[in-house]
């Protein structure tokens, strides 16, 4: 939770313990990016006017990193630009002050409820198969046996972009826009470091690899496409 107002911050955060949440609050839109990890919180309420960073600018920063989680903005802004703007962004809900705090709950419970049940269809979808490696999206992990890798928010998306089953070559442009939001020299030696990293990760089985096709871009090599 980001709210700036120390009383309403207070009270919010304390009615919302009484009813089964665990709160992490934060009162400033810079170190709200700072608190924020990927997979640890089930959902985001967002104050728009902020110090440091607004609201609008935290949620486009949580979006980059997690594209599913749900945002709900809580905030004295009722212009309808502003509005249309939280929901722009991929706000779930846009709430103005003052609110029915019977009516958040009600709220907060629907879209965590209708957030499991995807989570529930996309179980398969997060987890991929390379060669000894399990390779777990929506948690960040390599698994190997006991061996557990946790990779960076950036390693995880390349690495699901290389597991693409639909596009065996994976351009390097569209990994550049998708992840990096640019394609200049500095993010292409970025992802070149980062394709190094995951080939370091999968090194001890010698039938996966990852390579370069010149002019082009990437390829995930498994067993499976070898035998």
């Amino acid at each position: 939770m980001v709210e700036d107002d120390r009383n309403f911050g207070a009270v919010l955060k304390s009615y919302l313990e009484i009813h089964g949440f665990d709160v992490i609050w934060v009162d400033d839109g810079a170190q709200a990016i700072k608190e924020y990890v990927p997979n640890t919180f089930d959902l985001c309420i967002l104050d728009v006017m902020l110090p440091h960073m607004d609201g609008f600018d935290v949620a486009k920063f949580i979006r980059k990193l997690s594209k599913n989680i749900p945002l709900i903005f809580l905030t004295a802004k009722t212009l309808k630009a502003d509005v249309l703007e939280g929901f722009k962004i991929g706000a779930d809900d846009y709430i103005t002050k003052p609110f029915d705090s019977e009516v958040l709950l009600c709220k907060i419970n629907a879209i965590l409820k209708r957030n499991s049940k995807q989570d529930e269809n996309i179980t398969d979808q997060n987890k991929f198969t390379i060669g000894k490696y399990t390779f777990i999206y929506n948690q960040r992990l390599i698994k190997n046996g006991e061996n557990i890798q946790k990779l960076s928010p950036k390693e995880a998306e390349l690495l699901k972009l290389l597991c693409n089953p639909n596009e065996e070559i994976l351009a390097r442009e569209k990994a550049l826009k998708l992840i990096w939001g640019d394609s200049n020299y500095f993010t292409t030696r970025s992802m070149d470091v980062f394709v190094t990293k995951l080939r370091k990760y999968l090194k001890e089985d010698h039938k996966v690899e990852i390579i370069n096709i010149h002019g082009s871009g990437f390829r995930l090599i498994k067993p499976s496409q070898k035998d």
